[in-house]
């Protein structure tokens, strides 16, 4: 694929080949004192080259008296002087050709020049001015153990290894590394964001993600501020590799604390964690359990597939790593006959005959070594658990010995993952050693170690999850966004910041959902007069701007059977908010049908708007003291059925909604309906704030809005990037009709259009599928398609051509797509079109439609390849416009188009 630019200017970060040290010293305790022995020591081999007018050489290194001395231009520079003389300095590095800087110093965004401006964004007008880019202020630096650089203020230097860290905190930089060289775990690289100003968590994942060296990636958050591009980018990466998140401000003091820490916007936890989910990544809690993850990320295989097997000496801690596998949620491997059979040959008679494995107190070398040969010989595990406590016999270490022998002669060494726990201390910490130095995961407790192998199942379901294929809402169920925002544009206009029930009743029936019938009446006369129309039992309501929960001032009387219950309840309702609120304004009563509630349940669901991650969905129980972050599930659309199943999942897992089961209860089905028509909701209608929706009655198949509540922003609010994920397109439909009178429709491509998508695939000739992939290849994988159909729109495009086959349903029948690198530099496209559709204009429809998207896009550049067998491709590029060259060496056609001046001919 086309390289990146971003990806191009942080490979002077990640592959430097030299490195300069602004303000380099001699003086013990000065930064560029410790950077340049981290440096020196780390044995990295190109040019460190110290500047300071101060000395003729620092630490024996002959020193430059300013940048403009150095010999080469340095492709990463590290600033070590204090805030007010780096924006000179970054602009004479950024002159002279210098790729990256860190910047170590701190309060530079504090600190104003004459003219007012902040040295920090002095420093970035510089830097951007030369297209320089900067790691920090604030930052501790970064180690690239397998390049032997140490350009960093840390205490130690790391390992090489295959974990990427990324942290915004630096205190946390030096625990994590502490932990990691006593254990003998090393890093791919280690960067300290520090306030995160130009570099940030986006596009270090983004590098981190393809980085080869990196096998997972870790990183360490207080807030985030580019919302969208984190979770493009994150989301991305963990479809390659895991990604662990730690996220301080847990607690809303927490949240106060790291704000003041790094300045960003705490937003809420709750939303954050749905934030994760969304893209794929585990939260972990705290720093054990991110050690305990690491441990098992740094020597794990790939999980094939959640059958856990265990080994142990002892019944004991057998039995707590089982209490804790089925408490998360994990699954015991079952073995068979034939295993057992082979075990009874090799164990005491009075062995368990099951898993776990208990061998028996006096369990040797070559027991234990038997029965672990045996466990991996079987089909029935994924992963096993070894697990020795300390015995009489004490050959604690020889055991460990004979199954790091058996570990590394055993054919499916790369598919199994093996994991230890040596409880105890001397020989075991020994032990413990030796597994750690032969690549093999070990941990302190069996709790631990199946935590750790429960994060690996976990991101396994989670990726499974995300890439399930959504079903289609049925078709009976209105999505229709010009009545909805024509009433509420409406209702803005009048300066209403809130509805109630009776007007958000036409708004919310726009897209199928159902509110229990609703009046706004003035008085008790012109009650009593709908009663009799509408038929009893109703309900009364106040309805008054100074009171937020009714309920609480008895503004609510239910079961009215009779005119003069109405007019006895009017009279009670308006005395008891007046004996409350002398001032209340009473603006009159709402009337409303009683709900059938015999055998259905009360759910709430709710929308709120995040500071950092903008409109997020809950979903849970409701109650007069709920807090929809801490009370209910949380996910951020767009929803489709198949993330609003995981949603409802989610919330019956962690007891925020309870199935209660009642005759009618909760139906799967219809709450996925309506939490996915809410999404749609929010997403076609910016003027909406808030949402409130409770109670919601639940009852089977038919789900009823009782009471709601919709805040609108004020008219002139810009909302266009309210949104984190980038929802569907739907003002790119359209419809067009070929040269043979055939009619297509055109749009961007759908999560749901994955089983249409591969039939689409399938239907390309061997000929077709060779030139569009560029070889022979297999059938489609779900995985492989999922990649295909649930696009991140924000990065990527794919337009579909779709028309009416003989029995109704839609045929996919050509698609074009193109994916953007992250600085929007370029797109490179590819496209196929359906054998027996060939030859009428589609592949020019399709093509001219890239073109239209890309060039609105303000993507400069739009290029292609395709095989030199494909002249029709070349033909049809060159006629709208690109320019076509031959690569002789790749025998591949080049397409080249610059959107910005070449405009496309219309033959």
């Amino acid at each position: 694929m086309g390289s990146f630019m971003s990806q191009r200017t942080l490979h002077s970060l990640f592959k430097p080949t030299s490195v300069a040290i602004i303000g380099a010293s001699n003086s013990e305790k000065r930064a560029g004192n410790v950077l340049m022995k981290n440096l020196l020591s780390s044995g990295f081999s190109g040019p460190i080259m110290p500047v300071t007018p101060k000395y003729r050489a620092v630490m024996g290194v002959l020193a430059y008296p300013n940048i403009e001395a150095l010999p080469i231009k340095p492709d990463l520079a590290v600033i070590c002087t204090r805030a007010t003389r780096v924006p000179a300095i970054v602009e004479t590095l950024a002159q002279f050709g210098c790729k990256v800087a860190i910047i170590m110093a701190s309060g530079m965004a504090q600190e104003v020049n004459e003219e007012g401006v902040s040295l920090l964004d002095l420093a970035m007008q510089h830097a951007k001015r030369y297209g320089m880019r900067i790691l920090g202020p604030n930052s501790l630096g970064i180690l690239l153990p397998p390049l032997g650089l140490n350009a960093s203020l840390a205490h130690a230097s790391a390992l090489p290894g295959k974990i990427a860290f990324v942290s915004q905190s630096a205190a946390i930089c030096t625990t994590v590394l502490d932990w990691a060289n006593n254990k003998g775990i090393g890093f791919s690289s280690f960067i300290s964001l520090g306030d995160a100003t130009d570099i940030n968590f986006d596009e270090l994942l983004d590098f981190l993600g393809r980085d080869s060296r990196t096998s997972a990636i870790m990183l360490y958050i207080d807030s985030v501020n580019e919302k969208r591009h984190f979770l493009s980018a994150a989301r991305a990466a963990s479809r390659n590799k895991p990604i662990l998140v730690i996220k301080s401000g847990r607690s809303a003091e927490g949240v106060r604390a790291a704000k003041l820490h790094t300045g960003g916007i705490g937003g809420n936890d709750a939303v954050y964690e749905a934030a994760f989910r969304r893209a794929g990544m585990l939260r972990v809690n705290d720093l054990i359990e991110l050690f305990a993850a690491v441990e098992s990320l740094a020597h794990s295989n790939p999980l094939q597939g959640e059958r856990l097997g265990i080994i142990s000496n002892g019944g004991g801690p057998a039995v707590l790593a089982v209490d804790e596998l089925i408490l998360r949620g994990g699954k015991l491997a079952e073995l068979s006959q034939e295993t057992i059979a082979k075990l009874d040959a090799v164990l005491p008679s009075t062995w368990s005959k099951q898993n776990p494995v208990d061998i028996i107190g006096d369990a040797n070398a070559s027991r234990y070594a038997s029965a672990l040969n045996i466990l991996m010989d079987s089909e029935e595990l994924d992963a096993i658990l070894v697990l020795h406590s300390p015995s009489a016999l004490g050959e604690s270490v020889e055991i460990a010995d004979a199954l790091i022998k058996v570990i590394h002669a055993h054919p499916k060494k790369n598919r199994l993952n093996i994991l230890t726990n040596w409880s105890g201390e001397d020989s075991a910490y020994q032990a413990r050693k030796r597994f750690t130095k032969g690549g093999i995961s070990t941990y302190r407790t069996p709790e631990g170690a199946v935590g750790a192998f429960m994060h690996m199942v976990e991101y396994r379901r989670n990726q499974k999850l995300l890439q399930e294929v959504p079903q289609s809402i049925p078709d009976n169920i209105p999505t229709d966004s010009q009545t909805a925002r024509k009433l509420l544009q409406a209702a803005q206009a009048k300066g209403k910041a809130v509805l109630e029930t009776h007007e958000a009743s036409p708004i919310l029936r726009a897209y199928g959902l159902n509110t229990i019938d609703t009046w706004f009446v003035k008085d008790a006369d012109e009650a009593v007069a709908i009663a009799n129309e509408a038929g009893y039992p109703l309900a009364l309501k106040v309805q008054s701007p100074n009171i937020l929960h009714k309920s609480d001032v008895h503004g609510v009387m239910l079961n009215l059977t009779s005119a003069e219950d109405i007019r006895h309840a009017a009279n009670a309702i308006t005395q008891r908010v007046h004996q409350a609120n002398p001032d209340a304004i009473i603006e009159g009563m709402i009337v409303q049908k009683m709900a059938l509630t015999a055998g259905a349940q009360e759910i709430r669901v709710a929308v709120i708007s995040d500071p950092v991650f903008g409109p997020a969905i809950c979903l849970g129980e409701g109650g007069s003291e709920w807090d929809p972050t801490r009370d209910a599930a949380v996910a951020l659309p767009p929803l489709n059925m198949a993330l609003a199943r995981y949603m409802v999942i989610q919330a019956l897992k962690t007891h925020k909604l309870k199935d209660r089961h009642l005759p009618l209860g909760l139906d799967m089905n219809a709450l996925c309906v309506m939490l996915t028509q809410i999404s749609h909701i929010v997403i076609d209608c910016p003027e909406i704030a808030s949402l409130d929706l409770n109670p919601v009655l639940a009852a089977g198949e038919n789900i009823t809005l009782l009471d709601v509540n919709i805040r609108l922003h004020d008219a002139n609010t810009d909302n266009t990037s309210r949104l984190a994920i980038m929802p569907y397109p739907k003002e790119l439909e359209e419809f067009a009709e070929l040269k043979n009178g055939l009619k297509v429709m055109l749009r961007p491509i759908l999560p749901e259009d994955e089983p249409k998508h591969l039939a689409f695939d399938n239907s390309l000739s061997d000929e077709d599928r060779y030139k569009r992939y560029f070889g022979v290849r297999s059938k489609m994988t779900h995985e492989e398609m999922a990649v295909l159909t649930q696009i991140d729109y924000a990065r990527e495009m794919a337009f579909i051509a779709t028309a009416k086959g003989p029995d109704g349903d839609d045929i996919t029948l050509g698609a074009v797509r193109a994916s953007i690198d992250p600085d929007n530099t370029e797109a490179e496209f590819a496209m196929a079109v359906r054998g027996d559709h060939q030859g009428i204009g589609l592949g020019k429809l399709l093509l001219e439609k890239l073109i239209k998207y890309y060039q609105a896009n303000d993507t400069p550049v739009l290029t292609g390849f395709t095989m030199f067998e494909n002249r029709n491709m070349a033909s049809l590029a060159k006629s709208l416009g690109f320019k076509v060259t031959f690569d002789m060496e790749e025998h591949l056609i080049k397409m080249h188009m610059d959107l910005k001046s070449d405009t496309p001919t219309h033959s």
